[in-house]
């Protein structure tokens, strides 16, 4: 059902009319500096694809490189990190495979089910759908600064919490809400996804920037350009379908390119279901932003 052909998060093979397989991977390099806070987050990030397809996962394997001189103990934690994160997310964790390398990368691959008939894909936003974000924006220039020594402790141990937390509530709302438009928000920054949403349903987007939620120290790392080298590649692919609004400045537009670990769900929620999706969303303690609006026609406006 969902391959090549399409950008979305995962794959799917339909098993039956009511139940398709999900299947996706992801690893990367430590973005924090403590290895069980890594394991956490590296798995969240990977269980994440299956909810934004609006599935459930069940089972994951490891995918681990791991250096000969890295000590046995953070080998374990960063394993420990990524099994009690799956435990949480209702995931075993059967197997899996390492290699060695000279930095450690740590991953998932995950396999889930999904309803294809309520599947969420980039391509299911529809004219009038509001979008709500999931999580707050501005882990890239966080886990940079904390790379280069100008993050605060407070400020890395919020990015750690958003980062850790999974994607399983928000991905619930968007199955009891019966949503079709959705995504996590990841590598290619707010507007790469929004933009890859926004060509795949053959619509626009409008984004306020007073409503985006943003993690406390983001906006003073992005003011001294601090930010990942993926959010100037993301810039120089995306910039010339977004428009933004003159008195924007250059921080707050690049925080927008910022790349993403772990993000929310971006999604799109009808209004008419609109003041029961947050009021739902309250009930199950899971954050939610209205930061903009789908259109006709294409590209992205920023205001």
């Amino acid at each position: 059902m969902v391959g090549l052909a399409t950008p979305d998060d995962a794959a799917v093979w339909r098993l039956s009319e009511d139940k398709a397989i999900v299947v996706t991977t992801d690893f990367f390099t430590p973005v924090v500096d403590t290895a069980y806070e890594y394991g956490a987050i590296a798995a969240a990030n990977s269980l994440s694809d299956v909810y934004a397809m609006g599935g459930l996962p069940f089972l994951a394997l490891n995918i681990a490189a791991l250096p000969d001189n890295l000590p046995v103990e953070i080998s374990a934690e960063i394993l420990r990190g990524g099994a009690e994160k799956a435990r949480e997310a209702g995931v075993v964790i059967a197997g899996g495979h390492t290699v060695k390398d000279t930095e450690p990368k740590y991953g998932l691959v995950v396999i889930g089910f999904v309803d294809p008939r309520k599947m969420l894909s980039k391509g299911g936003l529809r004219v009038g759908d509001a979008l709500v974000l999931t999580k707050p924006l501005g882990g890239g220039v966080t886990t940079t600064a904390l790379k280069q020594g100008k993050a605060s402790d407070s400020d890395v141990k919020e990015a750690i919490e958003w980062m850790s937390r999974l994607n399983k509530t928000a991905g619930q709302l968007a199955l009891e809400f019966d949503l079709r438009g959705g995504t996590d928000i990841t590598g290619f920054g707010l507007l790469g996804h929004g933009m890859e949403m926004a060509n795949t349903s053959n619509v626009s987007l409008s984004i306020e920037t007073a409503k985006l939620p943003f993690l406390s120290g983001a906006r003073g790392y992005a003011e001294k350009g601090i930010f990942p080298g993926g959010a100037f590649d993301n810039k120089k692919y995306f910039e010339n379908n977004v428009r933004f609004d003159k008195k924007l400045d250059e921080p707050i537009q690049m925080l927008l390119f910022d790349p993403q670990t772990s993000g929310g769900l971006l999604l799109g929620v009808p209004q008419e279901k609109l003041y029961s999706f947050e009021k739902r969303a309250k009930e199950l303690d899971q954050p939610t932003w209205v930061i903009g609006e789908v259109h006709a026609g294409q590209g992205i406006d920023v205001q």
